[in-house]
């Protein structure tokens, strides 16, 4: 089984949109075959609990007007190191940084196939790599 074509929407809807909030190390798996709660992971960070909560923000509302979806539960706000989001046929997961370090979902991950993102998801993070590399 693959991920299904409306989840492969979510998770590049979800993607750019974290992208635009500059999330770091956006990736996503189809997690269809391992899981039968839900089709992909989307995973990135921020470097603080404040970017956290704004690619939060924007995730959700890029996806309730794009894709017409509302997150069904949403774990971890309060906090605002870890945000769950939760549409059934995807999941997002927005850490920050030193806890997708200490976590490392990629790692629980690595045997299911990745979910391609949109050329502009890469591009910005591209972008920052330079930039943080010139400083």
């Amino acid at each position: 089984m693959t991920a299904s074509d409306k989840s492969l929407q979510l998770v590049r809807v979800a993607a750019e949109a974290a992208a635009d909030k500059l999330a770091e190390d956006i990736i996503a798996y189809d997690v269809s075959d391992q899981l039968v709660i839900t089709d992909a992971f989307l995973l990135c960070s921020a470097s603080n609990d404040r970017q956290v909560r704004a690619i939060v923000d924007e995730i959700e509302e890029r996806l309730r007007i794009e894709a017409h979806a509302k997150p069904v539960r949403r774990e971890g706000e309060r906090e605002g190191r870890w945000v769950l989001l939760d549409y059934l046929d995807i999941v997002v997961h927005v850490q920050h940084e030193e806890d997708r370090t200490f976590y490392a979902l990629e790692r629980l991950w690595k045997d299911c196939p990745a979910i391609s993102l949109p050329d502009s998801v890469a591009h910005v993070q591209a972008q920052r790599r330079r930039g943080a590399a010139s400083e």
